[in-house]
């Protein structure tokens, strides 16, 4: 498999790709450049216009079409927003310091559009079983929404395994968005499609979302 494309009932102007360790992005027709950031683990979302070019931050939207919006991962989630319209696009980079910071948040506000209208695809991120983590990530989001302790597995003593996935939807159904796609790979496992910065002890590549519309 070259590329993972989001299994999700988006209008046809909106194409999202994620590559694997087989592909590069610049193997597909872009209509521009990706607008690509400086990703600081941040929970900081600009628009993808050309003088954002290499700013610090973690996320893009824009309503403009052939604007590319991209972001590197490596075990972090990346999210895809649409709207059903297929008039607003958005692509964040979450990992946990991004997730408990609020960046899904941050995102929202940024597209401001009503819940309903919005899907979501979970890009392929380490899954629970191989995400252990400690009491301060614990903390991070279980202090801020008990209910986030449910995407918590107690491991061994003052460890846990984290469920990033399930992080985020929780995120998302607080603000009630429920039509929340993807969340399926394990970066970690799957050596055969993903780069994995904590199986390959931080000598890895990246793997790249994006998404754009095309009207």
């Amino acid at each position: 498999m070259k590329f993972i494309q989001p299994e999700w009932p988006a209008p046809s102007s909106i194409h999202a790709y994620t590559t694997t360790i087989h592909s590069n992005w610049q193997e597909l027709k872009l209509p521009e450049e990706p607008i690509w950031l400086t990703q600081i683990h941040s929970s900081i979302v600009v628009e993808a216009v050309a003088e954002n070019r290499e700013k610090n931050a973690d996320g893009l939207f824009t309503n403009q079409s052939h604007r590319v919006c991209a972001v590197v991962t490596a075990d972090c989630l990346p999210v895809l927003f649409c709207n059903r319209q297929g008039t607003h696009v958005a692509a964040i980079h979450a990992g946990w310091r991004g997730l408990a910071n609020g960046i899904i948040e941050t995102a929202l506000q940024a597209l401001n559009l009503p819940p309903e209208e919005l899907l979501v695809w979970l890009g392929p991120a380490i899954g629970p079983q191989k995400f252990e983590v400690g009491k301060d990530v614990y903390d991070a989001f279980t202090l801020k929404h008990a209910l986030s302790s449910i995407a918590f597995t107690p491991y061994r003593e003052n460890k846990w395994l984290a469920d990033l996935y399930a992080l985020a939807k929780i995120r998302l159904a607080l603000h009630g968005i429920h039509h929340v796609y993807g969340g399926n790979y394990c970066t970690y496992t799957q050596d055969d499609l993903f780069f994995s910065y904590r199986r390959d002890k931080g000598k890895t590549g990246r793997l790249v979302s994006l998404i754009w519309r095309n009207s």
